[in-house]
């Protein structure tokens, strides 16, 4: 009955209208050399107060899974990853196009995306139910450890730094202790200000740490001359076709690396992209051809990164933990709307969560026509002057931000973490633990109180149930094992 109500909602018109509108956003967003798919999302958060559940998330989705295929035409064209998701195989692409394959790059890049993409969204409809139906037996202490992991992964997968990792982790952590107090009703960190009894906002620091650093960012590193963008001969989807069947393995292999690196929070497209690359070029009965334009580790990327946007909904929906960047905009934009998520959004938003999947499988089949458009015309895109560009966007952004509360004081907060996460970035401190951070840290800290008081104040309650004590052997494993093992190797080697 769900599935019904699902489909009747997504192929309203006005959605239907809501989606293509999105989609040709994020691909324009997407093909701008350095401007990410979060960004895009982040623009379109204001907008999504005027809609129903459905098309807000709907819009969402569209917008990101078509972002993450638009970041590689710059890549292949002019060696500039459109988003960081490209990155991993930018030479590889750019280098097969200067040897006249463009059209087989950018068609492989637009299949195995859709294809990655549709994966992933199979295994979120076969695997976020059932995972929903064993949620429901957690209570707050389950809550604590299942939130204390997505710390820990967070921390750990997404910076090669665990030292930065964890100085943003604690960053996004004091944020969320700004406020009042959930259990005293204290005024915390507020230094007398009553804009910030109730929190930082969100949604203005999602705005200001992806979107407003973004653009300082391309604001001091912007490209004046950029060569002409070259143009895109030939069939060039029979040649995609072609290529992938060659390689169809290895974009089975890239979707599922993508989906469950997507369900690990913190991880992400960017990530799954550098990962399933390593793991093609490893398992390659020809690795010597990677780095001089060769179409293997391509494939195996392009399917990974898209596939990761839907693995990144399973924790969302199912525990109320993003799993990405992505997926934490998306939770607040539920939150906007009323929604809770969690396991019992499957029972009290049956519909909506039906819709969200029947997004997810329209998204990734329109790709296939949009992106074929998004190539053609990329040549023109490319030539949009950044001074002009960069200056639009910002205009948005503090648009957006101030719709949210109608508050001046939230465009402060969007430029002090704007310029906050603009430093951080040019210091290779990660963004995504410090967001993750602002999000799950109240989860932790309502987790805690909240089982400290049930108990009386004793701690082996935390660990006496089944579930949360496996939890908390996986917390501590999180942190002790990679410990371990680079503790065995530098005895290792000092003994040999």
């Amino acid at each position: 009955m769900n599935f019904v109500v699902a489909i009747q909602t997504v192929f309203d018109p006005l959605t239907l209208a809501i989606i293509l509108a999105a989609s040709v956003f994020g691909l324009f967003v997407g093909s701008m050399p350095g401007l990410t798919a979060t960004m895009a999302a982040a623009l379109l958060v204001p907008l999504t107060f005027y809609m129903e559940p459905v098309p807000a998330v709907g819009a969402i989705v569209a917008c990101s899974a078509m972002a993450i295929f638009a970041g590689d035409i710059p890549g292949a064209m002019l060696r500039i990853p459109g988003t960081p998701a490209s990155a991993a195989y930018v030479s590889e692409a750019y280098l097969l196009g200067r040897k006249g394959e463009l059209s087989t790059v950018l068609s492989v890049n637009l299949i195995a995306s859709a294809s990655g993409g549709i994966f992933g969204t199979f295994v979120l409809i076969l695997l976020a139910p059932q995972l929903a139906k064993v949620a429901l037996q957690f209570s707050s202490y389950e809550y604590f450890w299942l939130a204390l992991i997505g710390l820990s992964a967070a921390t750990l997968v997404s910076s090669s730094s665990k030292l930065k990792g964890l100085i943003a982790l604690f960053l996004g952590l004091f944020l969320a202790t700004v406020g009042l107090d959930v259990v005293t009703g204290m005024p915390r960190y507020t230094f007398g200000t009553i804009s910030l009894m109730g929190g930082v906002s969100l949604i203005a620091a999602l705005i200001g740490l992806f979107a407003v650093a973004e653009l300082f960012r391309k604001a001091s590193t912007i490209h004046e001359n950029l060569p002409p963008p070259p143009e895109v001969p030939g069939a060039i989807l029979r040649r995609g076709l072609s290529a992938i069947s060659q390689y169809r393995w290895n974009a089975v292999r890239g979707s599922t690396i993508g989906t469950f690196l997507g369900i690990l929070p913190g991880a992400g497209a960017d990530i799954a992209g550098w990962i399933s690359y390593a793991v093609s070029k490893r398992f390659s009965k020809t690795p010597e051809k990677f780095g001089t334009g060769h179409i293997e580790g391509v494939v195996d990327a392009s399917a990974s990164n898209n596939a990761s946007l839907a693995g990144a909904y399973v924790p969302a929906l199912v525990f109320g933990i993003p799993g990405d960047s992505l997926t934490a905009i998306v939770i607040g934009v539920l939150l906007i709307q009323g929604l809770n998520p969690g396991p019992t959004v499957f029972t009290q938003s049956g519909d909506v969560v039906s819709a969200i999947f029947a997004v997810f499988i329209l998204a990734n089949i329109i790709l296939i026509p949009l992106g074929l458009m998004a190539i053609k015309v990329a040549r023109h895109v490319l030539r949009v002057d950044q001074r002009i560009l960069l200056p639009v966007i910002l205009v948005f952004s503090i648009v957006g931000a101030f719709a949210v509360n109608n508050a001046i004081f939230d465009l402060w907060i969007v430029l002090v973490l704007g310029l906050m996460g603009w430093l951080m970035e040019e210091n290779d401190f990660p963004i995504a633990p410090m967001v993750l951070g602002l999000v799950l840290g109240k989860v932790v800290e309502e987790s805690f109180t909240n089982s400290m008081i049930k108990s009386g104040g004793d701690p082996i309650s935390f660990v006496d149930r089944p579930i949360s004590g496996a939890l908390a052997v996986a917390f501590f494993a999180i942190w002790t094992v990679p410990l371990c093992v680079t503790l065995w190797k530098r005895l290792t080697v000092s003994a040999a």
